[in-house]
């Protein structure tokens, strides 16, 4: 039985499917989402019989944002006094951020299959992610200044080291809509699928190929390349020396050599 009323999760092949499962809301993220969210990504972090986790939205949108009764909810939380309503929405603020912060620490790699509407809170969510992949059809907006907001979730920390600075502030001061083909060409998404089977059979694909690759080896680079966003050059280097100081001694080492050796395809442990 799924355990969870905001997701459906499956597990194949090392594989991880994690699928927001509101499609009669348009996946719009209500509070059972922001939960649970935490509980399906510390699980992928913890089982070490998943390799890769592919995340997608049921139905014809991937997600339509954080969902307004929310938002409702939180002004109702509300008084007169202004130290104590900005004290209730600070709290209300970091609870959702530490909610995609558990997408973006996963040891995992993170990979979206984007269709549809991507608009908001989904921003914020795939910029969590390790790569994004979309079909035709996906429509991607910053939308929370048409809110009077500024994005408060990660997309303005995280989608200037995706897309660039300049960039990202037009998308965020304007809202407008960005399709697939601009999508792909400012580095957003890295490949378009015809339709929403194509999109989902072409990210397995990749999905496959990186859970056939050694998990530690897959662990150890992606840990890399997130220390690299706070980090100088020469840090990085002393950090993957003393990383690599024990995992060059793993038997994935050894199992890839000889594999390549023998020209065969090695099977890595869990």
């Amino acid at each position: 039985m799924n355990p969870y009323t905001a997701f459906k999760v499956e597990l194949t092949d090392h594989i991880a499917h994690i699928q927001i499962d509101r499609a009669e809301k348009v996946n719009a993220m209500h509070a059972a989402f922001w939960e649970e969210i935490v509980e399906v990504f510390r699980w992928a972090d913890e089982t070490d019989a998943v390799r890769v986790v592919v995340l997608s939205g049921a139905g014809k949108h991937f997600s339509a944002g954080i969902d307004l009764s929310l938002l409702a909810s939180v002004a109702g939380e509300l008084g007169p006094d202004v130290g104590r309503n900005a004290r209730t929405l600070r709290r209300t603020i970091l609870r959702l951020q530490s909610s995609f912060e558990a997408v973006d620490q996963c040891r995992k790699p993170v990979l979206a299959a984007i269709q549809g509407y991507c608009i908001g809170g989904a921003i914020d969510l795939i910029s969590a992610c390790d790569m994004r992949y979309c079909s035709a059809d996906a429509h991607f907006s910053i939308k929370e200044i048409d809110l009077g907001m500024a994005a408060d979730v990660g997309t303005l920390q995280r989608l200037p080291r995706i897309i660039g600075d300049g960039l990202l502030r037009e998308l965020a001061y304007t809202g407008r809509a960005v399709e697939a083909q601009e999508a792909l060409r400012i580095g957003l998404v890295n490949r378009i699928y015809g339709d929403t089977p194509a999109l989902l059979q072409g990210v397995f694909e990749i999905a496959e190929q990186i859970a056939a690759k050694s998990p530690l080896a897959v662990a150890g680079t992606k840990r890399m390349l997130s220390y690299m966003r706070d980090h100088s050059v020469a840090d990085g280097l002393e950090y993957v020396a003393t990383w690599n100081a024990a995992m060059l001694q793993s038997q994935d080492v050894r199992l890839a050599m000889l594999a390549h050796a023998n020209r065969q395809t090695p099977d890595f442990a869990d």
